[in-house]
């Protein structure tokens, strides 16, 4: 199993994107790229500590390899916006990819050029770490299967891109 780390707006948008993949066996919510130690989801959201919300994805590199992973990642969030998704408005909700060593870092390089290709040069994506993961709390994990489905915000957000899943990545998904 491998790792990766990315940030693309609100974790629970992602991590309900990466449960639906195949090869992806575990997706935490966390905080990363910021200056507090064992920051809260509250300190998070000011924006004043630095992190973004992201996603460690523990995955099957014979079932989906890191460069797809990261295609998935910059096809269903948009790569284009700068500190925001959407609503969410923040350096807390950039889009950023934390590669764990120089091949990852190299993979997410290219990643990066590919999307910026296919959208006309305007990918925001920036390649951050070394830098240090930590976990949300629990109320945040598995967040769409659960208290999600009753959130309205998560009810406008989350179906949307598990569509484009779909319909982009439709042999990455989990029958």
């Amino acid at each position: 199993m491998e790792t990766a780390i990315v940030a693309g707006g609100c974790f629970w948008c992602t991590e309900a994107v990466f449960r639906d993949v195949i090869g992806v066996s575990e997706v935490e919510s966390g905080y990363i790229g910021g200056t507090v130690e064992n920051p809260t989801y509250k300190q998070v959201c000011s924006g004043a500590t630095g992190h973004a919300e992201a996603i460690r994805i523990t995955y099957d590199p014979d079932a989906i390899s890191y460069a797809e992973v990261l295609d998935v990642f910059m096809g269903t969030h948009d790569p284009t916006q700068l500190n925001r998704q959407g609503n969410d408005i923040g350096t807390q909700y950039r889009s950023a990819i934390f590669p764990l060593d120089d091949a990852q870092r190299v993979e997410a390089e290219t990643a990066i050029a590919r999307a910026d290709a296919d959208n006309d040069g305007k990918v925001v994506t920036t390649i951050e770490g070394p830098a240090t993961w930590y976990p949300a709390e629990d109320y945040h994990q598995e967040y769409w299967e659960g208290e999600g489905q009753r959130n309205p915000y998560c009810l406008a957000v989350i179906p949307p891109k598990l569509m484009k899943l779909r319909k982009s990545f439709q042999a990455k998904v989990k029958a």
